[in-house]
């Protein structure tokens, strides 16, 4: 009850001021005040207040929030607990070991780096000499640009 009249003079109060912000030609402002000041008096007409305050002021309301919590720590607790052990079902642990090696195609990258390897071999040693020099052509390129420019 007394939740219910507080609620019904701030709605009274925000329309009072949303009157006074009208009368100074600010309508966008009023409206937006009075918007929010429908809100309590609303809540309070949908039983949403009354709800709230039964929550609140319950202790065993409180106690099913604490016993909710401490479940929820519980599970957490024991999920850590496992992740650091590496504890899994039997089941999990034959499904790792039967799915083989974690990466979908752990060969894919090997041809390439194969290939990389003998275009170095068969240059002499001139493929690390054209990596090191690849930043001063760039360098360069960004030196003709801001020359170009004046810069």
């Amino acid at each position: 009850m007394l939740t219910s009249t507080v609620c019904a003079a701030v709605s009274a109060a925000g329309l009072a001021i949303a009157a006074l912000t009208a009368y100074r030609k600010r309508f966008l402002a009023a409206t937006r005040i009075a918007a929010y000041s429908l809100i309590p008096i609303g809540l309070v007409m949908t039983g949403v207040i009354d709800w709230v305050t039964n929550i609140v002021f319950k202790p065993t309301v409180w106690a099913g929030f604490g016993v909710l919590a401490l479940s929820f720590l519980l599970f957490m607790i024991t999920r850590r607990v496992e992740r650091r052990r590496g504890l899994g079902g039997r089941k999990e642990r034959k499904a790792a070991a039967a799915a083989g090696p974690d990466a979908v195609a752990p060969a894919a990258s090997v041809p390439s780096l194969g290939a990389g390897r003998e275009v170095e071999r068969a240059a002499g040693g001139k493929a690390r000499q054209g990596k090191e020099s690849a930043p001063k052509d760039d360098f360069s390129d960004i030196e003709a640009i801001l020359k170009k420019h004046g810069i």
